[in-house]
């Protein structure tokens, strides 16, 4: 049977032009997975993903000089993107958190994608079909790399990679748990972009895998923890390095993994600082969920993995 074509369009910049996009979430050449082979760029796809896809903001009334001047740069037709898809084929998936400053706009954005779109979901309780958002990874390594390799030399304790993004209030409750922190002395090592001066960082990466693969644990702290479908991919890659995750989020992750394969962090607060220092004091609890951790990786390259999604949703389409 030949295989669905999947294309795809993005408001993330960097995925603009990708053609490979989520190559590397398959053992197979060219995007191929089961029934479907996902080729970002395809001209005539036969299915159109909408990941994380920004509706062009309706014209306001403005001035007669903007008026003027915008009517030399004609509006974007938002069927021109479809690439002739029909509409019953087109999935559209947001994956950001439902955050406060940004409910309204997820809500306008699922009502535009209602208008053109088969099948519309995300992580928010509001959302047509909620639901988590089907995984993806930010390691580099081949698929047969992560799914046949044994865990990896661990010789530090414990590290997180963050950012130092601040326009919300729980990006800046995170950057405040990040000072009490590290003004606790508790080993930690920290990695990321953008980060505070007054951070110890040890650097922004290329590759997150270097920065998670020699240490026993891994603080994988959310955004947002309101609701019980968001989880995003700094679980998976923590549990695909053969990290154990130092969780810090909302309920979805018990719903989607094994029991074991990843600790709870109680709070951004003192006792949640005490509780990083006595778990990463010894790599106890790292040999005692080992196995957990192994169960959890098959999961998450397997079944939870955004290829496998697609390829289920168009097998259920016919």
């Amino acid at each position: 049977m030949k295989k669905k074509t999947i294309g795809m369009i993005s408001s993330y910049s960097a995925l603009a032009n990708r053609a490979d996009w989520l190559w590397q979430q398959t053992p197979y050449p060219f995007g191929t997975w089961k029934n479907i082979q996902l080729q970002a760029t395809a001209s005539i796809p036969d299915y159109l993903l909408m990941y994380q896809f920004d509706f062009p903001k309706k014209h306001q009334k403005k001035s007669f000089l903007s008026s003027f001047r915008r009517s030399k740069q004609p509006e974007i037709q938002i069927e021109s993107l479809f690439r002739g898809v029909r509409k019953e084929n087109i999935i559209y998936l947001l994956r950001e958190p439902p955050l406060d400053e940004v409910v309204e706009k997820h809500k306008i954005a699922y009502q535009e994608a209602e208008k053109y779109c088969g099948y519309v979901s995300g992580p928010d309780d509001f959302a047509p079909n909620p639901d988590y958002m089907p995984a993806i990874w930010y390691h580099n390594n081949s698929f047969r790399d992560l799914n046949e390799m044994p865990p990896p030399e661990k010789i530090s304790p414990c590290s997180w990679i963050t950012s130092g993004i601040s326009r919300t209030a729980n990006h800046r409750q995170r950057l405040e748990f990040l000072k009490s922190l590290q003004t606790s002395g508790v080993k930690v090592d920290f990695y990321g972009r953008d980060l505070p001066s007054w951070v110890q960082s040890l650097g922004e990466l290329a590759n997150k895998w270097y920065a998670m693969s020699p240490y026993y644990y891994n603080l994988a702290i959310e955004n947002y923890s309101g609701n019980s479908w968001y989880v995003s991919e700094k679980l998976w890659d923590a549990l695909l390095a053969w990290c154990l995750p130092i969780y810090y989020g909302g309920s979805a992750a018990d719903k989607l993994l094994p029991p074991g394969s990843f600790l709870r962090l109680p709070s951004l607060d003192a006792k949640g600082i005490a509780y990083i220092q006595e778990v990463t004091a010894n790599p106890d609890a790292w040999y005692a969920a080992k196995d957990a951790i192994a169960e959890a990786r098959q999961i998450i390259l397997h079944e939870l993995n955004l290829m496998n999604w697609l390829a289920n949703f168009v097998e259920r389409q016919g």
